[in-house]
């Protein structure tokens, strides 16, 4: 669907230079000369790359859709992870690339959005937030416990993480997915 550049916001999705870009940042500007022109920030979606791209407001560009499905994450084998189909029960195969670094987080079972763009899938969003178990974590030093500082912790998934001085091995605790970083103590 072509839109006008004006009308480009951020989260959009355009197809540019046969690549398909995520906006980022935008910024319409109007020089004291000449014609006004929308600033875009775009990373590429597949690759990651960024680009600052300047549209004329006048200029047309190609916004794609993208459709968004869940599947169930069923196992890895190698770099290559499973999933199925929620509604039809297909399997799909995806190398861990397309997850990033996300993927230690990953478990049988769970639930997975996929963005797909012509029934090729793009991107892998898991959930928000996972709660895993504390494996190893430096004991508390009496006396340290007053100050809100932070120690290293491995958790069962073998990604260390720092958490409050409070936090023992054996504690379940809730972990952000996309920063990799503690949330709070699972309840």
């Amino acid at each position: 669907m072509k839109i006008s550049a004006g009308d480009i916001r951020v989260g959009n999705v355009l197809e540019h230079n046969n690549k398909l870009w995520v906006v980022a940042k935008t910024q319409h500007v109007q020089p004291g000369k000449g014609g006004a022109f929308m600033q875009v920030e775009m990373k590429e979606l597949r690759g990651g790359q960024k680009m600052n791209e300047r549209f004329r407001t006048e200029d047309k560009v190609e916004k794609v859709f993208l459709e968004e499905k869940e599947f169930q994450f069923l196992y890895k084998d190698g770099d290559d992870l499973h999933f199925m189909d929620q509604e039809t029960f297909e399997q799909i195969q995806l190398n861990t690339d397309v997850v990033g670094d996300s993927v230690a987080f990953l478990e049988d079972g769970m639930t997975v959005n996929i963005c797909m763009y012509e029934n090729d899938p793009i991107s892998v969003s898991l959930p928000q937030t996972v709660v895993l178990e504390i494996v190893e974590a430096e004991p508390v030093v009496k006396g340290q416990t007053a100050a809100s500082s932070y120690k290293p912790a491995i958790l069962s998934n073998g990604v260390k993480i720092m958490v409050p001085q409070h936090i023992e091995a054996g504690t379940k605790v809730v972990v952000d997915t996309n920063t990799a970083s503690y949330v709070e103590r699972a309840k």
